[in-house]
């Protein structure tokens, strides 16, 4: 019987005012855009700047997630960084030479007296004043390598010892450089992707691309520049045994040493021992502050690893300094008063307010593990994005207007119940988009252009069906109920296979044809929704009204 029980009617109904109201912010983006962002700087305990009145420009009860635009839509910048892996060796091997140093001076009796050599960046060379008892100092140090974590390494060092004219030659392995390159890369990409979430970025797009390069599309933000400026900065913070300090920086640091200039003080350059004490990536914490004299400064925190090693070095080294060093520039110097247990510190210097909140948000997002280089970067103005998304408009109103004109010429009556439930099956994709919070690109646009044609589809079958059995000489309300009934099946063939196809190409795809995919996907459950339901249920409250003997489709 053409019927549909009274809580199916109050369920259908509330799923399309819910999911049309999830819909309305979009039609005020802007308006709602300000008072999202006023009403999450006001969260953070910010005040003043007439945020208060722009929280208030959107009602507190009306839903307020919106679609996000994408970068062809909202203009922003786009680069292409290329990770150098092969900084990472360098600090690998300058890493590993305390631990050397520490376990041949254990066996001085034997191997004599030990000094490190200069060498290119990527390998240790160590001469040792005994040359005959060189392959046992060999031996030693190669106890010191470890299996390589990948499995490709699987069983393999991550170090090789030779000796070559009377010097031991340490470098990292093969497999050993291959795992290192995989781990550096995706380590660079998450904290690239915390860098931006940490200035509250609206859906980045950051992914690899290739063995070693990262594509980067951040929405919204004003310039390439500007977006090179929170990720460029490699950040790394060591902290390193002072050798000397003075004007010269020519001077010969002697091997295992470097000569650093002081970011303070122009024209003076500190000369420390290469291999840190603790790095920051120790760290576990970062937060602006001010020191003792009111003047802003960095508070940070170390794991228990960093906390033992600080606290170790500053207890056996009372009155001597102590260099805090910044991507290659001697923040300070203090020198060290007492043992500093707990693993805590301060980092002073000439800052800012600003350039303090900074550092500790790079600090505390991560060092970069190696530099970028930018291959390609590129602004998207807002002009463009403006152009993009009244061309995606008109697309859409001409796809939808002749998808309606041809409906209601083919099936009169029928065709505008069908019409009414494609307006409320383009309201319910834009109200799911804002629910989850999908990010609308171009291809996006081209989705929900192809869903609005593909929206019919099911409607077209339904009404043949009816048309085919009113020929056979059954009542209106039997041939309504049989239309329904016999065309599901094929309604649910033809959506489900789109359906997969959707899924394949989110599965396999990236930035743009994911979004294609997911305005797609959704296109589809809310076609086969208002086919099945809403325009079944809008048909039969017509029947029950108007009681027709006899009905054309």
């Amino acid at each position: 019987m053409l019927q549909i029980d009274r809580w199916k009617r109050v369920l259908i109904w509330t799923v399309c005012v819910l999911g049309l109201l999830m819909a309305v912010p979009n039609a005020f983006y802007e308006r709602v855009e300000a008072h999202n962002d006023a009403v999450a700087s006001l969260e953070l305990g910010y005040s003043g700047n007439g945020l208060e009145e722009q929280a208030g420009m959107w009602p507190s009860w009306m839903p307020s997630s919106l679609v996000n635009l994408g970068l062809d839509l909202r203009g922003g910048a786009h680069l292409l960084a290329e990770v150098q892996v092969s900084d990472v060796y360098e600090a690998r091997i300058k890493a590993m030479w305390p631990e050397v140093r520490d376990l041949l001076r254990a066996e001085r009796a034997t191997i004599g007296t030990i000094r490190l050599q200069p060498s290119d960046s990527a390998e240790l060379r160590i001469k040792v004043s005994k040359p005959e008892s060189i392959e046992s100092a060999a031996t030693l140090v190669r106890g010191l390598g470890r299996p390589v974590t990948s499995l490709t390494g699987a069983a393999a060092s991550d170090i090789t010892v030779n000796t070559e004219g009377g010097d031991i030659v340490i470098a990292l392995s093969d497999a050993e450089k291959l795992a290192t390159d995989e781990r550096t890369v995706q380590q660079a990409l998450e904290i690239i992707r915390r860098r931006i979430d940490e200035v509250g970025t609206r859906e980045p797009t950051i992914q690899r691309q290739g063995a070693d390069r990262i594509l980067i599309q951040v929405p919204g933000i004003g310039s390439a520049a500007e977006l090179k400026e929170i990720i460029g900065t490699t950040a790394q913070l060591t902290f390193n045994p002072v050798v000397g300090r003075g004007t010269n920086p020519d001077v010969n640091p002697g091997p295992g040493n470097e000569v650093l200039p002081s970011q303070d003080e122009e024209g003076l350059y500190y000369t420390v021992e290469s291999a840190p004490v603790v790095t920051g990536e120790e760290l576990v914490d970062a937060q602006p502050s001010f020191d003792q004299n009111n003047t802003p400064a960095v508070s940070f925190r170390f794991n228990p690893s960093g906390a033992r090693k600080f606290g170790n070095y500053t207890a056996e080294n009372i009155g001597s300094p102590f260099a805090i060093v910044l991507d290659g520039e001697v923040v300070s110097a203090p020198v060290i008063q007492a043992h500093i247990a707990g693993g805590s510190g301060i980092i002073t210097g000439r800052f800012s307010v600003e350039e303090s909140t900074n550092l500790a948000v790079l600090l505390r997002a991560g060092a970069l593990p190696a530099g970028l280089e930018f291959l390609e970067e590129r602004t998207i103005g807002p002009e463009l994005g403006q152009d993009s998304i009244e061309a995606g408009q008109i697309a859409c109103v001409v796809a939808f207007l002749a998808v309606l004109v041809f409906m209601f010429l083919s099936y009169g009556t029928f065709g505008l119940f069908a019409n009414i439930a494609l307006i409320i099956n383009v309201g319910l994709i834009f109200g799911l988009l804002s629910m989850i919070g999908a990010t609308l690109t171009l291809p996006g646009i081209a989705g929900i252009v192809l869903t609005i044609g593909m929206a019919v589809d099911a409607n077209v079958l339904v009404f043949e069906r009816i048309r085919e059995e009113l020929k056979s000489a059954k009542g209106p309300a039997r041939a309504i109920d049989l239309g329904y009934e016999k065309a599901l099946s094929a309604i649910l063939d033809a959506n489900i296979t789109t359906f997969i196809t959707a899924a394949i190409l989110f599965a396999v795809g990236s930035g743009p044809v994911r979004g294609f995919a997911i305005t797609l996907a959704l296109g589809i459950m809310t076609s086969v929704f208002t086919a099945i339901y809403v325009t079944r249920l809008i048909v039969v409250i017509w029947f029950e009204r108007r009681r027709p003997k006899t009905i054309e489709v």
